[in-house]
This record gives structure tokens, sequence and C-alpha cells, in this order.
């Protein structure tokens, strides 16, 4: 379980992200605090994973705050003013959050926290099981084994997750999709990316998963012989 607090002197902001974490089964929210000098209280005494940090605070600043706490601690600013953006990378800083938030960009924030902290789990023969994602698909979010993913399909603005037995649509480019895949992934043409491990068959032109024929992109056919070893 990754354990949170959230550092905010707004409480309607301190309310919204408490509500986007309750739809993530493996963060638990531990405290809030509108107050820095009391966070810092608390994470002096208490072990903490993952601060959403306001930078705009009285008496402590979130930047301040920030300096003052562990590096194995994952900071998350979250500030309404974009300047503080570049500021906030020069300290311990794992993402920036631009108010108002949305739950898209927090679920993105949310993915990116998950491959950081949790790991693997390993079975006793020592195989390492899959791990998950989470897929923002309307006012849904949709956690995901990554090994079940067959191939994902760009279709313009949106990307189709095709699984054995469902297909999830997220709005999100090629490439912030591949970012959140392990590396059995590859793209073989401008709209496909497939799971490298569910390949049945494979010709000079198209790749074959189940009854699906994807096409390959002569763009991507070195790439692919490379992956092969062909």
């Amino acid at each position: 379980m990754i354990r949170v607090i959230i550092v905010d002197d707004e409480p309607k902001a301190i309310e919204l992200i408490s509500s986007y974490l309750s739809h993530f089964s493996d963060f638990q929210l531990v405290e809030t605090f509108r107050n820095g000098l009391k966070a810092l209280e608390f994470i002096n005494a208490n072990p903490i994973d993952v601060i959403f940090l306001d930078i705009n605070m009285p008496h402590l600043s979130g930047l301040s705050l920030s300096k003052m706490i562990s590096k194995e601690t994952a900071i998350v600013f979250t500030t309404a003013y974009s300047e503080h953006a570049v500021e906030s990378y020069n300290v311990n800083a794992f993402d920036y959050l631009l108010k108002p938030i949305s739950l898209e960009r927090f679920s993105t924030t949310i993915t990116k926290l998950t491959s950081k902290l949790i790991k693997a789990p390993i079975t006793p023969n020592g195989v390492i099981t899959s791990k998950t994602i989470f897929i923002k698909s309307g006012l849904e979010v949709h956690q995901v084994k990554v090994e079940e993913i067959h191939y994902l399909e760009k279709d313009g603005n949106y990307i189709y997750y095709i699984m054995s037995n469902k297909k999830i649509m997220a709005r999100e480019t090629i490439s912030e999709a591949l970012s959140n895949l392990t590396e059995d992934f590859i793209q073989v043409q401008k709209s496909f990316i497939v799971n490298f491990k569910k390949i049945d068959s494979m010709t000079p032109d198209y790749i074959t998963i189940g009854e699906t024929k994807i096409p390959i992109g002569s763009q991507f056919k070195s790439t692919l012989t490379k992956k092969i070893q062909l």
C-alpha cells in the first residue's frame, strides 16, 4: 500500500485530490494538512511514500517544505500558478499538477507513481508477475494488467486497448501510451502497438494476433526485425 498525505491550505483542493485518490486501491490517504509546519512534524514521525504538496502556503511554502523532506518521498506539487513549474523541478519533485486538476491528468501521475513505487511481486519460482497500469476512459479509471493487453489501435484522438475479453478506449497519444507500457510493447505501424508476447505469427507485411491481422509499417520493419533477432 502506498501511503499518501495532502498538504494544501485550500479545503476544496484537499477534497478534490482526496476524491480522486479514492479511485485507486493501491493508494492510502493517511492524513491531510492545511499547514506546512504541521505536515513536517507528521512526516518526521511517520513513513510517507507520496505527498501532494501545494506550493503557495502561509508560514512554510511548499517549495521550502520540499527541501526538508527525504528524497525517498515522491513529491507531487500542486498549484494554480504555472510560473512555479520550473522552480518546482529544481527540487525533489516527482511531478507537477496545475490547478484545476483534471482526473485524466491526475490518473497519469498515479500511473507513473505506481510504476515507480510498486515493484512487481515475485512468485516462489522466481517469476515476476505483471505490472498494472491505470487507463482513464471517460469518467472511469480501469486498472489493467499489462500482460493481458494484446495490442493497441489508435483512431483519431483515441486509443483502444484490446484484450481477450474487453476493449478500453482512452484519449491519449501513441507516445503517452508507450511511456506507460513495458518493453514487451512495440509500435509496428503509425496506428498500432503490439504486445510482442501475444504475436502468433508474422509475415513481412503483417502480424497476426488471434484473429486479427495488423499491418507492419515500412518505417517500423527494421526495429521489429531487431526485436525478433532474425
